[in-house]
């Protein structure tokens, strides 16, 4: 008996092209994006005491993909060499040739030209502080060479639009502003953390570094640490902002969902920690669902 041979179905080349510069931007893994996405907006619903002006939103929530998109773009040009070496990056455009070193900063400049068209419709505090958020991307990758925290960096990078936003709707940067900006930075060390522990005996192979491998069997402890003050630093938003009983019960939900991810990734087994830090992204919307419902409340 024969067998009839299979033959893929013919992708034009065009098409080709632009599916790996949608893999590079990471755009078939939206998780990024809310990662950045809800503390921009718990800082444009807190500084606006409600929803922001629609065009204001846009801007930031545009800005928030195409500056996600840019940052991983940059990150995976960094990690050109590394990412062959690691069993869940291996398959990058990069990493693999589809793409080349220089097709990646083509793209990167595209995508943050457009960011910064956007920009250049808000004030100008605003205007003068994205020059620190590009900063803050495109440097970013390149701290695991020489230093245990790029987590930490990270949640500086990823936490930029939080000064912006309060630039854009207030055009001043008031001491709450930095709160939840502190906030975002311990959150972010905290998640990336997580993510961190799943490429840990990778990256010790490969001679990167990360908090993972800094905070060795101490991790869970020190994620812990992280997490409680990252609450600690929302107590401290809420009280300074006059919140009330609904953001208290979105952040008591939010604690409970982190407490959900320990159990989860307590034996520390790479596909419960990458499960535990996507799940931040309901921790992120559960903060911003308090803070929402919160100031819909008494508008």
């Amino acid at each position: 008996m024969g067998y009839e041979r299979f033959e893929p179905p013919y992708v034009p080349p065009w098409k080709r092209r632009l599916g790996a510069y949608w893999r590079l931007m990471r755009g078939d893994r939206p998780i990024g994006v809310l990662l950045l996405l809800w503390p921009t907006w718990w800082a444009l619903w807190i500084a606006a005491k409600g929803i922001p002006p629609l065009w204001t939103l846009f801007v930031f929530t545009a800005g928030v993909w195409l500056t996600r998109s840019a940052g991983c773009v940059v990150n995976d040009y960094a990690d050109r060499w590394l990412d062959p070496q690691v069993e869940r990056t291996k398959s990058r455009p990069l990493a693999t040739g589809e793409v080349s070193g220089r097709e990646a900063l083509l793209v990167f400049a595209v995508l943050m030209v457009v960011a910064f068209a956007l920009v250049l419709t808000l004030n100008r505090l605003t205007m003068w502080l994205s020059f620190v958020g590009l900063f803050l991307a495109a440097s970013y990758p390149y701290l695991k060479r020489y230093t245990y925290l790029p987590q930490v960096y990270l949640g500086m990078a990823f936490g930029w639009g939080i000064p912006m936003a309060f630039a854009a709707v207030q055009g001043k940067l008031p001491a709450l502003a930095w709160v939840l900006y502190a906030a975002n930075i311990l959150w972010s060390t905290a998640y990336d953390t997580w993510y961190a522990m799943v490429d840990r005996d990778d990256d010790i192979r490969a001679g990167s570094k990360s908090t993972a491998i800094l905070f060795g069997d101490l991790d869970l402890v020190i994620q812990g640490i992280l997490y409680a003050l990252f609450f600690v630093a929302l107590a401290l938003v809420g009280r300074q902002a006059g919140l009330g009983a609904y953001y208290w019960a979105g952040i008591g939900v939010a604690a409970l969902l982190v407490v959900y991810e320990f159990v989860i990734a307590r034996k520390r087994e790479r596909a419960a920690c990458f499960k535990a830090f996507l799940h931040n992204n309901w921790v992120g919307a559960a903060v911003f669902a308090g803070i929402a419902v919160e100031l819909a409340i008494r508008a």
